[in-house]
């Protein structure tokens, strides 16, 4: 489905990703695990278009998408579920998942179909659904987060650190709602820092190191690499 062949990504001079390709099937969930600053958020961001590769080719369901629009790559089928979540604050949950179907805003019975499952997927989302999205917690706000990108039916659902700045209470939780996603059928690009979660949702992975992919494998074979182990695996688990 996401093919990303040999990119270089750049800002200015500075080269932060250097020759980074992995690639992502339909129905899995692939994970990219790495230390803050070892360059994931750039590889999501080059993936929708917000940044250009200087080298290499990413290429969508055999389509190159490497020079291509950001708002024309969302119509494609990709959706990202940003760092730090990024809701509307004055808007209800309710009005945040009307501006994440946007694309599909003319089919009614399938915008009011796709409302329906999240709250179904997410009922505390339709419990706060009058309320402002500033006043959710960082757990809800995470969960309206996934759920807005989840309204336009994306092919290809990237998740940019979803458990980044929650307490632990929230963090199993929405590693459970990841994988209920993934259960119905979502292919999911993640990349985050809590390695143990991450991996135990995974059906592949990859380890970033200083914008190189350092290792690559099944989600089994990365868990139980000894380097891995001793880099990644020591954090707390939920």
């Amino acid at each position: 489905m996401l093919k990303v062949n040999a990119i270089n990504v750049s800002y200015g001079k500075v080269e932060i990703i250097k020759q980074v390709s992995f690639e992502v099937n339909q129905g899995e969930v692939v994970v990219i695990i790495g230390a803050n600053g070892a360059g994931k958020t750039t590889i999501m961001k080059t993936v929708t278009g917000l940044l250009k590769p200087t080298q290499g080719e990413i290429m969508f369901e055999g389509q190159t998408i490497s020079r291509t629009p950001a708002e024309k790559i969302v119509k494609l089928g990709l959706a990202m579920c940003p760092e730090g979540r990024q809701v509307f604050p004055q808007h209800t949950v309710y009005e945040n998942l009307v501006l994440g179907g946007y694309l599909i805003r003319k089919d009614k019975q399938m915008f009011l179909k796709n409302i329906e499952q999240m709250y179904s997927l997410f009922p505390i989302l339709k419990e706060r659904s009058k309320q402002f999205a500033g006043t959710l917690s960082g757990g809800e706000q995470q969960m309206l987060a996934i759920a807005r990108a989840m309204m336009s039916n994306p092919k290809l659902l990237l998740l940019d650190e979803p458990s980044a700045g929650l307490a632990p209470i929230y963090v199993k939780g929405i590693f459970d709602m990841i994988r209920k996603l993934s259960e119905q059928g979502t292919t999911i690009l993640l990349v985050e820092q809590m390695a143990n979660m991450a991996l135990k949702i995974a059906n592949r992975a990859y380890v970033l190191e200083t914008g190189r992919i350092a290792l690559g494998g099944t989600a089994e074979e990365i868990m139980n690499d000894p380097k891995v182990v001793e880099s990644y695996l020591g954090a707390k688990k939920y």
